[in-house]
């Protein structure tokens, strides 16, 4: 089982949101996924840039869902 982090970003001021994101390393704790969602919305804020983040409402939603993994097949067995 894995958690895997989803980052939607969305503007204010149209009522909108882009299509959500997910990041496509998972992680093995909800804690280290809620702490890097954090990490990386802060970090996408910077990016875009204060002027654009206030002209346009930006915020950033996140949210971080387990998702059982199949287990893998094993290899070089007759079928």
């Amino acid at each position: 089982m894995k958690i895997f982090l989803t980052i939607v970003m969305c503007s204010a001021m149209q009522g909108a949101c882009l299509e959500p994101y997910t990041f496509p390393t998972g992680y093995y704790s909800y804690y280290d996924c809620i702490t890097d969602g954090y990490k990386k919305s802060l970090e996408k804020l910077e990016e875009i840039g204060e002027q654009e983040v206030n002209v346009h409402g930006i915020y950033l939603k996140f949210d971080c869902k387990e998702v059982i993994l199949p287990k893998p097949k094993p290899k070089g067995l007759p079928l």
